[in-house]
């Protein structure tokens, strides 16, 4: 039995195929398509990342796919001593490079692992450590079978039912006392045999016992479109929505003039609003709550009012600005509400219009646009008619980049 305090494990991911069965090759090979936001890699690498005991990483990757790794490493936080190898056009030569590229290290034991397994669980790494604990030299994360299993013939019939006792699926990260495995590994490689099918076999014809552990259900490859679609669907439904909420508020003076324009409509009046440009308090006040949801600073960093080429100028170019970048950063405006705070003009007649001049501008429904209105009962500079305040709140579903 060897204790932890004297095993360094290293952890060599497989991810040098090409992924032909997963189809649409333009969408690239299947350990970097998205899912739940981020590359099946990067979720695969996070689960070793965050794993509490120690190991040596090695990522054995295809020639062609430096760039794509180099993206997926952006999701990843912890990877110390990162190696990277490339493969060879089989699996059993990528894991040759893998476990040769580890040689001259302290490791002495490794976990050979599919990229595009990307669920594997804390749960099950600790029984394969518990196993070497426990003075196994070859340990196979399994599952026990569960479906009838039938042998067919060349002719497409049943041949026989194969009793499912003592059967298993086996998993990955297959793990073996490093010297174990390399030797096993490179003895197949001068025997020219390049048939087998998984770690696990190569230490089984090299004459060596292996393990079973527990694996775990949700331990799954990645094969074909639907599995990665699948997978897709399973992260995204287990992660909160990024929903964001920013607030904003302006307050213009009146003056004496003809009329104001209150969410890009004009409304008759015997006074105006004093701005520099048409003085939409509302529009200014929806415009710093879009920008709010994105880290976006306010109008004022974007259109400053000493800028002589925004005098005058209509509010909706700065609320179509606002919407602009929020959009660009992956976000969807859901939801736009303003409540306008002013002894006069009536604003309800106009209501209707106002958010309808919401919806044009923003491009969102009609019923996803709400205008309010209220007096500040004569109390205070609104209530004195000195000016009119706005409040407004935008709500925004921002799209998971793992950014």
């Amino acid at each position: 039995m060897q204790s932890t305090s004297v095993m360094s494990i290293g952890v060599v991911v497989v991810a040098a195929g090409r992924g032909e069965r997963a189809g649409s090759p333009q969408e690239g090979p299947k350990q970097y398509r998205p899912i739940g936001g981020k590359p099946v890699i990067a979720h695969t690498l996070d689960q070793f990342a965050r794993w509490p005991v120690p190991v040596r990483m090695c990522v054995v990757i295809h020639p062609d796919d430096e760039a794509l790794f180099q993206d997926a490493l952006r999701f990843v936080d912890g990877l110390d001593n990162l190696l990277v190898v490339h493969g060879g056009p089989l699996r059993q030569e990528s894991v040759l490079n893998g476990l040769r590229a580890l040689q001259g290290t302290d490791v002495t034991h490794v976990m050979i692992h599919d990229a595009v397994r990307p669920f594997i669980d804390h749960a099950v790494l600790d029984r394969v450590v518990s196993a070497f604990e426990n003075g196994a030299e070859s340990v196979l994360p399994a599952v026990a079978v569960a479906d009838t299993l039938k042998r067919g013939s060349p002719e497409g019939f049943v041949a026989e039912t194969v009793p499912r006792a003592g059967l298993f699926g086996a998993q990955t990260p297959q793990s073996f006392s490093f010297p174990l495995i390399l030797d096993a590994h490179e003895k197949a490689a001068a025997a020219g045999l390049t048939a087998f099918t998984d770690d696990a076999a190569i230490a089984e014809w090299n004459g060596h016992r292996v393990t079973l552990v527990e694996g775990s259900p949700d331990n799954v490859k990645l094969t074909v479109k639907r599995d990665i679609a699948m997978a897709d669907e399973k992260l995204s439904a287990s992660q909160l929505p990024d929903v964001r909420t920013g607030n904003g508020y302006d307050v213009h003076q009146l003056e004496a003039g003809d009329g104001v324009t209150l969410c890009g409509i004009f409304i008759p009046h015997d006074q105006r609003l004093k701005g520099h440009s048409d003085a939409d308090v509302a529009l200014h006040a929806l415009t710093d709550a879009l920008l709010a949801t994105c880290g976006a600073g306010d109008i004022g960093d974007h259109f400053p009012p000493s800028d002589p080429q925004w005098k005058g100028a209509a509010s909706r170019i700065f609320l179509e600005h606002a919407a602009k970048i929020v959009r660009e950063n992956g976000g969807t405006i859901m939801n736009a509400d303003v409540s306008l705070i002013a002894e006069a003009p009536k604003v309800g007649p106009h209501r209707l219009a106002m958010r309808e001049k919401l919806s044009e501008i923003l491009g969102i429904d009609l019923d996803r646009c709400s205008v309010k209105a209220t007096t500040n009962e004569k109390i205070g500079f609104i209530g004195r008619r000195e000016g009119i305040a706005a409040i407004a709140t935008a709500t925004v579903v921002y799209r998971r980049s793992g950014t």
